[in-house]
């Protein structure tokens, strides 16, 4: 049976007045539409039903299961990846992490992580250590500074998240933020996701020389490897699945292309990608020889809270923090928005059950990054592909969290399953999540050209907060210079100069180095 709609205050819609949105309690889940036509109200078999809400949500808990397996299956190369990404490189005092530790703290910060954020949100959204932050560290923080220093850095960021989360200003400028932003954000990540399966998998491909596209079709405008023909063929068998609405069609879709995986490295013997372009692109799929591995933990606690304002001084330190929390704050912000939406979570206005638990639990991720070296960990967009198997709440979280905290003792089986096998669930994932963009009304040109600026920077700049960033200076703009005022909330135009002042950081950083 169809419930009525829940009323703004069940569903906490936000209010006429700025300074209330400072003081909003968390609301009671009211019933949650699961994108089916109906709403789900049965009576919660259990307390596991009540306490996640599994029965409301019109899941049940194999789905849960299944969903948490199909996340981490597509989520586990950050275990290996990480460690490439920190431990490649040198401070500026000459030093590197260890990339066996990396690999251990990175599965224990996303398994703690993902747990709490299930048991506290109760959403099925995992969390681990960010790829554009800890690019951002190697790339442009540890040239500066130490290690050490560096996730020092990443510590206060996290605190600094934290209190926005806690004292509402994270949930006020969520509900400044207009509703066609909002369903453009949930669009920009499907593609954003979509893309980075193509790019992970092969099949899209940067251009050799200068002069040409940015991009190709696979190696000079050819599929000539045999992983990105194993990519198109897991993304056939889970589109056919999902298409005939199997039940776990993505897991079984990506257990069956694994399997084939196997079978064709145990013939051909392929190498990894960055010696043979048409090798695997990060892990080879081989049964390994052992399963049990015993983590190094020597990395928790290696932070220096304050140690980089003393060596580059509180402007430059200050620069960095302020980069690191704006990517941080609204590239979760952003995430979070799009997998509600997906998950058939989110309420009309955009928020969703349990939206300040799940912004300080998510800065508490980064602060645990810090803490244990493993950079910022925050809410994973690849939580869709366990939301297109199904899960909806919080127990799948915190299956992911468990199968984490495993993959430190079994490494060698994180390996088995290549990425190319995961890039076609996320393709599979971001095709779903496009049906948002039927929420946008592109006959408003005020309306139109925003989002769809929101859209295509964020798969295009490979970064969820420079879509959001490009999306709000253009709403604020474009409104106010055509006569709707009205149209923006006074707290968009301080976002917006906070991305202006963003998407200049380099120049500025420069000045202030002067």
């Amino acid at each position: 049976m169809t419930s009525p709609t829940p009323t703004p205050e069940a569903e906490g819609t936000p209010e006429n007045e700025a300074t209330a949105l400072f003081s909003r309690q968390e609301e009671a889940l009211p019933p949650l539409k699961t994108g089916a036509t109906s709403t789900v109200e049965v009576e919660p078999k259990n307390g596991l039903d009540r306490f996640f809400s599994i029965t409301r949500r019109g899941s049940t808990v194999g789905r849960e299961i299944r969903g948490g397996i199909v996340t981490f299956v597509t989520m586990a190369y950050i275990v290996i990846l990480n460690p490439l990404i920190l431990g490649g490189t040198k401070d500026v005092a000459g030093h590197a992490l260890d990339a066996a530790q990396i690999g251990a703290a990175t599965g224990l910060t996303a398994g703690v992580m993902t747990i709490l954020f299930g048991v506290i949100a109760r959403l099925p959204f995992a969390l681990a250590a960010g790829l554009g932050i800890n690019s951002f560290l190697a790339v442009a923080v540890v040239g500066q500074v130490t290690w050490a220093e560096a996730m020092g850095l990443v510590v206060i960021n996290g605190i600094l998240i934290v209190l926005f989360g806690a004292t509402g200003i994270r949930t006020a400028i969520f509900h400044a933020v207009p509703q066609p932003l909002k369903a453009a954000i949930t669009v920009g990540i499907g593609l954003f996701i979509a893309f980075i399966g193509f790019v992970d998998s092969g099949f899209v491909n940067r251009t050799a020389g200068p002069g040409g596209p940015p991009v190709q079709l696979g190696n000079d405008g050819s599929i000539t490897s045999v992983p990105t023909l194993i990519f198109l063929l897991g993304l056939v068998v889970i589109g056919i699945l999902v298409a005939r609405k199997v039940p776990g069609g993505i897991l079984i879709g990506i257990v069956a292309t694994t399997i084939v995986a196997l079978i064709a490295q145990a013939v051909l013997q392929l190498g990894p990608s960055f010696k043979d372009p048409n090798g695997w692109h990060m892990t080879i799929p081989e049964l390994p020889s052992s399963l049990v591995t015993i983590p190094d933990f020597s990395l928790v606690g290696q932070f220096d809270l304050f140690g980089a304002f003393g060596r580059v001084g509180a402007l430059s330190a200050t620069m960095l923090v302020f980069t690191l929390v704006f990517s941080n704050f609204f590239d979760a912000m952003g995430t979070m928005t799009g997998l509600a939406k997906n998950a058939g979570l989110a309420y009309k206005d955009g928020t969703f059950p349990r939206l300040r638990s799940a912004f300080v639990v998510e800065g508490f991720g980064a602060v645990a990054g810090g803490m244990t070296s493993t950079s910022s960990n925050t809410v994973y967009v690849d939580s869709a592909s366990g939301i297109g198997e199904g899960a909806r709440t919080g127990l799948a979280s915190l299956v992911v969290g468990v199968l984490f905290l495993l993959s430190m003792f079994l490494t060698p089986l994180t390996l088995v399953v290549p990425i190319e096998v995961g890039s076609a669930a996320l393709v599979i994932v971001g095709a779903m999540m496009m049906g948002q963009i039927r929420e946008i009304k592109f006959t408003n040109f005020a309306v139109a050209l925003p989002a769809f600026l929101t859209i295509v920077t964020m798969p295009l700049t490979y970064s969820i907060a420079n879509g959001i960033g490009v999306g709000c200076i253009s709403w604020a703009l474009i409104n106010v210079l055509s006569g709707r005022a009205k149209k923006v909330h006074w707290l968009m135009w301080i976002v917006a100069g906070g991305f202006a002042l963003y998407f200049v950081r380099g120049p500025v950083e420069q000045i202030l180095s002067h």
